[in-house]
């Protein structure tokens, strides 16, 4: 059987939370930017997206990652307090892990020998400020001063060490070590204080706020030296700020939308260069959460997720546009028109376009908001239902969503499907039987005496098959508006998952909860491939290759497993940890590339290559 490769990830964007910075951070050399999502570290290259690395061995939502000063190791934090130190030299090594808070750490920084860490946020007591030997785990200091969630520290990175810590009690707090000790408390601000960094070249430091104010202070001292100028300052909280490397320059984001370069004067004082703008609709989620000056490159981050790179060069230039999803991407659709084209939804209501070889391509923008649980799509239509008891059939012309219609089908759907051939038909599976729709009418409603969990549509419209909760399934032809039974098949000992045509409608596939999948012949309605049997969880996708030989399965066991159709279910492939949390979703572009999505909120391209 052939191995398969990783080919392409489409990575997620980091994790959100309104009004909240996110920090974000780069490799001191190349341009490697990290950030978090859920349980999972992100390195994403700046220079090309398609490179993405996850860390995904957090038992607990990650919230913070850094770099070592020399690349060499990276350290991460979650809302557990629990930092890890690990390396991503083939493959990642965990060098070291300490419990450090009692609650989630915020920020975390390295000392500039790569000696020390410095992290806070929130704790019991004191705890929410602590510096440690990173080989040891040793505390390096006493850190009163904060009464509340401490949002970020700051490490100097010159002699005499210094460390800078804000928060929620409004307060800058400044420290001398080490060992590190309290020496003064910075009253400046009027609001919640939410980013403090200190100069590449160690002179000053600066810390921003939700009261608008960026205050720039002497690095030795502690001393206030002057402020970002208030005539051009930013009309909403500022949540993140960051240094050109050359320390002369720093940009700042806000929930104005904007984000601003400013030129540090030598007095401390900070002029407006320029104000940037991202492209957007406007909304909640275009407010800016996050920013990192990353040698040429300056990175914003909105509120939605969507990572802008700006030049430090040109200003002018329109930024390149990086996206992707923050949520679980539960089901995908690759177009038949054109396999390069990958349609993926997540649960909050986003669909996104991809296309292998360059990424993230837009997002297609409905004019409603609900939540998708289930999707389909032709080349002129998205269908779509949520949570509320609604099937919206949706028109795509040129890459963009058009008019939406509502259909009331009187439950929450479970599964929909189209008719290929005739698009007018489609089945959504409710608890109690199925619905019939054309077009947007519901033409009938069939109650079927059992628990519905899966079901299909043949692409000629004139059969469905329907997957029972009693692991059934019941085969039907479809004469008009109703369903006629033709068979009952009983292999399933669990609830029917999923059921999918072959491309040829010579076979079909079933997956069950009880991890188990099987393969039929249409035509006798006798199993053609069974003993498929080597998930350790339910199934919850399944896909065929265009040329019928392959049937891929992805389960909640984070697993994608590819079986041969004429060779037995133990000759197989499986693609173990394909997707943090499990896989929901799958689609085969060609014979040998299967896209898969899932938990971690990434998509990815595996290709198979014969041994």
């Amino acid at each position: 059987m052939a191995t398969a490769e990783l080919c392409e990830t489409y990575a997620c964007v980091p994790s959100t939370e309104r009004g909240r910075g996110i920090l974000i951070s780069g490799h001191p050399k190349t341009n490697s930017v990290l950030y978090t999502n859920g349980r999972s570290v992100i390195i994403l290259n700046l220079d090309n997206p398609l490179e993405v690395s996850v860390y995904a061995e957090h038992a607990y939502p990650a919230t913070v990652a850094r770099y070592s000063p020399n690349g060499e190791w990276i350290a991460s934090a979650d809302v557990s307090g629990t930092v890890r130190i690990w390396g991503t030299h083939s493959g990642f090594v965990l060098k070291k892990e300490f419990k450090v808070l009692t609650g989630r750490i915020d920020d975390l920084q390295w000392s500039p020998d790569g000696m020390r860490i410095v992290v806070c946020g929130e704790g019991k007591g004191k705890s929410l400020v602590r510096a440690f030997m990173w080989d040891s785990g040793t505390n390096v200091g006493e850190f009163d001063g904060h009464s509340r969630r401490v949002l970020s520290c700051g490490f100097k990175p010159t002699r005499p060490f210094r460390i800078a810590t804000c928060g929620e009690d409004f307060l800058v707090n400044f420290y001398e070590g080490p060992p590190f000790r309290f020496k003064l408390s910075l009253r400046n601000h009027s609001n919640f204080v939410n980013c403090a960094r200190f100069s590449p070249d160690g002179s000053k430091f600066i810390s921003v706020s939700s009261d608008k104010k960026g205050i720039i202070y002497d690095a030795k001292t502690g001393d206030k030296m002057g402020e970002l100028s208030p005539d051009d300052g930013h009309k909403g909280s500022i949540y993140a700020v960051s240094w050109s490397s050359d320390g002369k320059q720093v940009l700042t984001v806000s929930a104005d939308k904007t984000a601003k370069v400013w030129v540090i004067s030598d007095d401390g004082n900070g002029k407006l260069v320029k104000t940037l703008t991202s492209p957007g609709t406007g909304g909640i989620d275009d407010m800016l959460v996050g920013c990192l000056w990353q040698n040429q490159h300056l990175v914003t981050v909105s509120l939605g997720g969507t990572i802008s790179l700006f030049s430090a060069n040109d200003l002018e230039k329109t930024p390149v546009i990086l996206s992707g999803h923050m949520k679980n991407v539960t089901s995908l659709v690759v177009l038949k028109s054109d396999p390069k084209v990958i349609l993926s939804t997540s649960y909050d209501g986003l669909i996104i376009k991809w296309i292998q070889g360059i990424g993230f391509s837009g997002k297609l923008q409905r004019r409603e908001n609900s939540q998708i649980k289930c999707f389909a799509a032709l080349e002129d239509e998205l269908v779509t239902s949520g949570f509320d008891n609604k099937v919206w059939r949706v028109s795509i012309k040129n890459g963009e969503c058009g008019e939406a219609e509502a259909i009331d089908v009187g439950s929450q759907p479970k599964d929909l499907t189209l008719a290929a051939l005739s698009p007018e038909l489609a089945l959504v599976s409710i608890d109690s039987g199925v619905v019939l729709l054309r077009g947007s009418k519901v033409v009938s409603t069939v109650n079927l005496g059992f628990t519905v969990t899966a079901s299909v549509l043949a692409p000629d419209g004139s059969e469905a098959i329907i997957g029972g909760e009693d692991g059934k399934l019941h085969i039907y032809s479809v004469v008009g508006d109703s369903l006629a039974e033709e068979a009952t098949l009983e292999r399933h000992r669990g609830a029917v998952s999923v059921i999918r045509y072959s491309p040829d409608l010579s076979m079909f596939a079933s997956g069950d909860l009880n991890r188990e999948a099987i393969v039929w012949d249409r035509a006798s309605r006798e199993v053609k491939l069974k003993n498929m049997l080597y998930h350790t969880a339910r199934i919850n996708c399944l896909a065929w290759s265009p040329d019928n030989t392959k049937v891929a399965t992805g389960s909640l066991d984070t697993c994608i497993i590819i079986y041969e159709i004429d060779k037995p279910a133990s000759n197989r492939l499986t693609i173990k940890g394909a997707h943090l949390g499990g896989v929901y979703g799958l689609a085969f572009t060609d014979d040998y590339s299967v896209v898969s999505s899932g938990e971690d909120a990434c998509v990815r391209v595996w290709k198979m290559v014969p041994q």
